[in-house]
């Protein structure tokens, strides 16, 4: 059957018209006038955690965070700033607020945030400040976490710590687009990680070190830093490489450092101590003090790759086959504006592009203005089966100071470029002693374990 469609009257559709208008611009209900609030959550002011409530025995922000925690759902932080101290964080524990207005303010009685033996800690959109105000023996960092399975820091700022930033013991999880700075010790401290991310953060100001992944005794880490922007690290306590390094790993094996930005740091931008199977690859490292790029001491197996080296004292080192140290691929690098000058006195001095001993392939890349040696390939007699080749070498006034003291192993130099190498291309030494002549057209006979052919001298 079929029904007549019933179109209304223009006065109809204007009267109608009136009336929805009139629905939409009446006063809400005085229950709907509160701000959205983050759904499943816990507000601070139900529990007068109120900002600048001064609050400073932390008692109601702490009753807070374990009701959330027991009831699995997160805690919200209005804007304002929270003066708060020694809050220890339940399992479950995620806090959350607005970016840049929710401040947690250290009031200065021990510690700010700890965590231990639980499974998962949650902190996003916070701004934590310690106003470097005094910490407890006891801990090491403003916010420390032990025994952690997931860490998740999102989107935080992390300052003025009189210790480190942050630090992490036997964690997992992920620190990322954060942003961590002014600390006394270093930015982040991570040991005993367990495949722990490390990713788009910002670390800069801090006393003496940036972004630290350690183990107490050498193990598979597997641990990740890339994306980070990490700048003006000091050295504070001084030594000879133990601070003041943008990116330091130590004893962590299987790590990989990956599209990092590091500069301005007092010693090294990436140093990898004791660290195997460390990939080091497509960084920028501008301005370092010491070495911008260092594989130092008991290590088997390193590639350093893609990275673009510009302001430092060493280019890229990989040293230390007297301590175990071996295995190595460095290619495709690009090393430039290095300085005789360092931060302590050393036995050579300073001004190598690229430095190897043992075990190690080297190409593909391009030193300029290495003002001692454009590579140094072993040292006295360590140095063992070395591979260089299809390199530019340009502005240095040797090309390859290479090693024929005696025990030194076997080198091939072949179809390398050596432009503007004023004292000579290849040059053999032993130990810091110049000993021969030019050994890229003549005089090799004297050193059966050298090949040298091939390379282009102009």
């Amino acid at each position: 059957m079929n029904r007549s469609l019933t179109i209304p009257s223009r006065r109809e559709f204007l009267r109608l018209a009136a009336v929805a208008t009139a629905a939409l611009s009446a006063p809400r209900a005085l229950g709907s006038t509160r701000q959205p609030e983050l759904r499943g959550s816990i507000d601070a002011v139900r529990y007068k955690a109120v900002p600048d409530g001064g609050d400073r025995k932390s008692g109601s922000l702490q009753r807070m965070i374990d009701d959330a925690s027991r009831n699995n759902v997160p805690v919200f932080l209005p804007p304002g700033t929270y003066k708060v101290s020694n809050l220890s964080l339940p399992d479950n524990t995620r806090i959350t607020g607005v970016p840049g207005a929710s401040r947690i303010v250290y009031t200065g009685d021990g510690h700010l945030f700890s965590a231990e033996n639980v499974r998962r800690i949650e902190l996003s959109n916070i701004v934590i400040d310690g106003q470097n105000r005094w910490l407890g023996d006891y801990a090491g960092a403003l916010l420390q976490f032990t025994g952690v399975d997931e860490v998740l820091i999102d989107n935080c700022e992390i300052g003025g710590s009189r210790k480190h930033g942050l630090q992490l013991e036997r964690c997992g999880g992920r620190i990322e687009r954060s942003r961590i700075s002014g600390a006394g010790q270093s930015g982040l401290y991570a040991v005993e990680s367990a495949g722990l991310s490390i990713a788009g953060n910002e670390v800069f100001d801090c006393g003496n070190g940036g972004i630290l992944v350690h183990r107490w005794k050498k193990a598979a880490d597997n641990s990740i830093v890339s994306g980070n922007r990490v700048y003006r690290i000091r050295a504070n306590d001084g030594g000879t490489g133990q601070n003041g390094n943008g990116i330091n790993i130590f004893r962590a094996d299987n790590v990989m450092v990956t599209g990092n930005h590091v500069s301005d740091c007092a010693f090294t931008a990436i140093r990898a101590n004791s660290a195997s199977n460390i990939q080091i690859s497509d960084n920028q490292c501008h301005r370092s003090g010491e070495t911008a790029v260092y594989v130092e001491f008991e290590f088997e197996g390193a590639v350093v790759s893609g990275n673009m080296i510009d302001g430092a004292a060493n280019g890229i080192s990989i040293a230390n086959f007297d301590q175990g140290g071996r295995l190595a691929s460095v290619t495709g690098n690009v090393v430039r504006n290095l300085t005789l000058k360092g931060p302590y006195p050393h036995e050579l001095g300073f001004g190598v592009g690229i430095a190897a001993e043992a075990d190690t392939l080297i190409s593909g890349n391009i030193v300029e203005g290495a003002p001692r040696w454009g590579m140094q390939l072993g040292w006295g007699p360590y140095l063992r089966n070395l591979v260089v080749t299809g390199n530019v070498i340009r502005k240095a006034p040797i090309g390859c100071a290479v090693s024929v003291a005696d025990g030194a192993g076997t080198v091939v130099i072949t179809d390398n470029i050596f432009q503007e190498t004023t004292q000579g291309a290849v040059i053999g030494f032993e130990w810091d002693k110049k000993v021969s002549g030019e050994l890229a057209t003549a005089g090799q006979a004297r050193y059966p374990q050298l090949t040298v052919e091939r390379n282009r001298i102009s």
